[in-house]
């Protein structure tokens, strides 16, 4: 694992533009099991979940032509592999169970490790997924690694499940697309990715309704044909890039198509006393003021809460914590997705920011802090170890973060890219 040295308190500033989503170029990769045909995907991010996608589907003998440089993938499965005999997926990614529902429409059977796994945001159950899999026709066989078949063809059904799980929805998409009949999902997952992924099936020849709602209702078609489909920019990143550009007193405008998805995440980042500028395709941080912004009621303390898609993405409330910790007032922040996912925060006491976790779910940032540069700890969590990056660049000094090799499974490029504005930053 390797270190982030951060020498802080420099304005970053400048035009950078995102990587593609990686929680959409994911399902849309094991989507294109889904076909016989070539599928084209743009916009592709330089990211290691995708090299172990692409190494498992090589194994398995489908075709793939990769342009790092011009960030395009064209990957054909046509290999009798996935057409006869019993599949073991691969293990190590979270995104493994992404495959469950294509690789059983192709293969008829498949063996699941419960074991793969991809960060340590805690108990990620896999229920969903298989109660997907048994509604719509599929039958586990065996557990501990489960097995899973079918006979003949999957048969569309009325789902409603406990929560709006984002990956059980791809699941049920790509499931769905090919079963016999209409299957509905209500209380299905949003998300910009989800949405990206649907759009992908339609251009395959899927017939959806409902993208972008919390009911989707699917007609199953006999098959689906290849496409070129382009990865949308990662919200996320683009978040991430304004706020390390606010706090750090610079100018830096990033360069995306997904103006439509960040009027919400915008808004809770400008609680923060964040100040941006909204252009043609472009967005610009353009200034701090520290400030948190005080509820109209004044007995309850600013908050900002976490839930899934239209809420505020939880996946960019440790970047909203890092930014907090330099505000002048304190703000409650609550995860309502991840449970345990705020136990990181310990860390930032290194920096001398005060704060309290009230419970697994909420943490109180003090405003005023004395802040220090210093050295922390990441935990295997993407968005924490960005975190702990935007307390520490808004810093005087010299910082390091251990462990940081996290980034490089969702920010491809991350310190080239912010060295080119102006960052100090290095591995090491």
């Amino acid at each position: 694992m390797a270190d982030l040295i951060i020498d802080g308190g420099r304005p970053v500033s400048g035009t950078v533009r995102p990587s593609g989503n990686k929680n959409a170029v994911l399902p849309m990769l094991c989507a294109s099991l889904l076909t016989d045909e070539a599928v084209t995907l743009e916009n592709v991010p330089e990211i290691s979940d995708i090299d172990k996608l692409l190494q498992y589907f090589a194994a398995m003998g489908s075709t793939i032509d990769r342009d790092l440089d011009g960030q395009r993938l064209t990957i054909r499965h046509d290999a009798a592999a996935f057409k006869n005999g019993q599949a073991q997926l691969p293990v190590g990614i979270r995104a493994a169970v992404l495959l469950l529902g294509p690789v059983l429409l192709r293969n008829g059977r498949l063996t699941f490790d419960t074991t793969a796994k991809g960060c340590a945001l805690g108990v990620r159950e896999i229920d969903p997924h298989l109660d997907i899999i048994e509604r719509l026709g599929g039958r586990i066989v065996a557990d501990h690694p489960y097995e899973i078949e079918r006979q003949g063809a999957m048969v569309g059904a009325d789902l409603w499940p406990d929560y709006a799980s984002v990956t059980a929805t791809e699941t049920f998409a790509m499931i769905a697309a090919l079963a016999e009949g209409t299957s509905t999902l209500t209380n299905a997952a949003s998300e910009p990715h989800v949405q990206a992924l649907c759009e992908m099936l339609l251009a395959m020849g899927a017939k959806i309704e409902g993208i972008g709602t919390s009911r989707l209702t699917i007609h199953g078609v006999d098959r689906l044909g290849g496409t070129v489909a382009r990865v949308p920019d990662d919200h996320h990143e683009v978040a991430t890039y304004l706020a390390i550009g606010a706090v750090t007193g610079g100018r830096l405008t990033v360069e995306t198509d997904m103006g439509g998805h960040m009027p919400l995440i915008l808004r809770q980042f400008e609680k923060l006393g964040l100040r941006f500028e909204i252009g043609d395709g472009a967005i610009t941080a353009s200034g701090w003021t520290r400030s948190i912004a005080e509820p109209y009621t004044l007995e309850m303390l600013p908050k900002i809460e976490a839930a899934p898609w239209p809420y505020f993405p939880a996946d960019l409330l440790p970047q909203a914590i890092g930014v907090s910790v330099g505000c002048t007032g304190d703000i409650l922040f609550w995860n309502k997705v991840y449970e345990g996912a705020l136990g990181w925060s310990s860390e930032l006491l290194k920096f001398g920011a005060r704060v309290h976790l009230s419970d697994p779910h909420r943490l109180i940032v003090c405003g005023g802090n004395q802040l220090r540069p210093a050295t922390v700890e990441a935990p295997y969590i993407i968005r924490v170890v960005l975190a702990l990056f935007i307390a520490a660049i808004q810093i005087d000094g010299r910082s390091t973060i251990r462990n940081a090799d996290p980034i490089r499974r969702a920010y491809p490029h991350f310190v080239e890219k912010l060295t080119a504005l102006g960052a100090e930053v290095r591995w090491q």
